[in-house]
């Protein structure tokens, strides 16, 4: 039986994760919580608070740290409140996963977000990290502090997922969902951007590999296999829900203009939100696939199929 921790258990990839280790019969899980109280996980997960970790002499073969507070898009908070969660929080886990003699597994969740907020190419593990939000800086701390501190006996592992998306997860797809469920054209066809996504049964199935040894600790960048255009995207949503995906390729020179305007009023368009809609964000998995020696499980349009169809 493998004893195994994970912060941040009733989060949207702890859920999904404790359900997936679980189908494996061979995994006793502690999950860490803010509140243990108001959270309800299957009854065979054993639930501890942050302060009761600290002051617990329990032992885990492997921890797996997934607590950490999002990238807010709409700027509303502070830049101490990611630091605090982000590079504090990681750093007392992490202190406790030291000082546990029988842990040998340490699985940081970091993000892309790391390493670039708009990079100029495909992002892999040589990109020099330059992150210029309180959510990368706060996260590249973390790594930092992780990569620092290392020592024999104790395997430190580094994921960097892209957008995680599944069933019951909330975010851009909900909203470009229900944009085409509406009948609203998509305005930027114009754009041909390209964005990787991650399925989270990819994610689950490297976190397994790696609790079964089969990967060398390292930092390693995480997606599904193939990057995907927004128009790709709509035609998608499109099939999935049965409706006609419309794409309007409005001039760019129309769209600056617009979204130009966006700035000096309270427009849904402005210069920010358009380079956020259009950009390309593509991240390698060509590291991690090797350390594997295997292919995902899920390809990219499966694991997208699958999460619109639950919307």
């Amino acid at each position: 039986m493998h004893h195994t921790l994970i912060t941040g258990c009733t989060g949207f990839v702890g859920k999904n994760l404790i359900d997936y280790l679980q189908q494996q019969n061979h995994f006793d899980i502690t999950g860490i919580t803010r509140n243990v109280e108001a959270q309800a996980l299957p009854v065979n997960v054993s639930l501890k608070s942050y302060p009761a970790l600290e002051l617990s002499r329990e032992t885990w073969d492997s921890y797996i740290h997934l607590a950490g507070m999002a990238h807010d898009v709409k700027g509303t908070t502070e830049e101490e409140a990611y630091f605090e969660v982000n590079y504090e929080l990681t750093r007392k886990v992490f202190d406790r996963f030291l000082k546990d003699d029988r842990a040998d597994k340490f699985i940081f969740l970091s993000s892309v977000k790391a390493v670039s907020d708009s990079p100029d190419g495909t992002v892999d593990e040589h990109v020099k990290p330059e992150p210029m939000t309180a959510y990368g800086r706060s996260k590249a701390k973390a790594e930092q502090y992780l990569l620092d501190r290392q020592v024999r006996g104790k395997d430190v592992y580094i994921l960097r997922p892209c957008m995680i998306h599944g069933p019951g997860n909330k975010g851009n797809l909900n909203l470009l969902h229900g944009l085409i469920r509406r009948g609203i054209p998509w305005p930027l066809g114009s754009y041909e951007n390209q964005r990787s996504f991650l399925s989270i049964d990819n994610l689950n199935f490297v976190i397994r590999e790696i609790l079964s040894g089969h990967i060398a600790p390292d930092v390693y960048h995480i997606s599904d296999d193939e990057p995907l255009s927004t128009n790709e995207l709509v035609g998608l949503i499109a099939k999935v829900s049965g409706r006609k995906g419309r794409i309007l390729k409005a001039p760019k020179w129309l769209i600056n203009t617009i979204a130009k305007a966006g700035n000096l009023m309270a427009s849904p368009l402005n210069e920010e939100r358009l380079q956020k809609l259009t950009e390309s964000y593509v991240v390698s998995n060509a590291k991690l696939k090797k350390a594997i020696g295997k292919e995902l499980p899920v390809k990219v349009r499966d694991g997208l199929a699958r999460t619109l169809g639950s919307l």
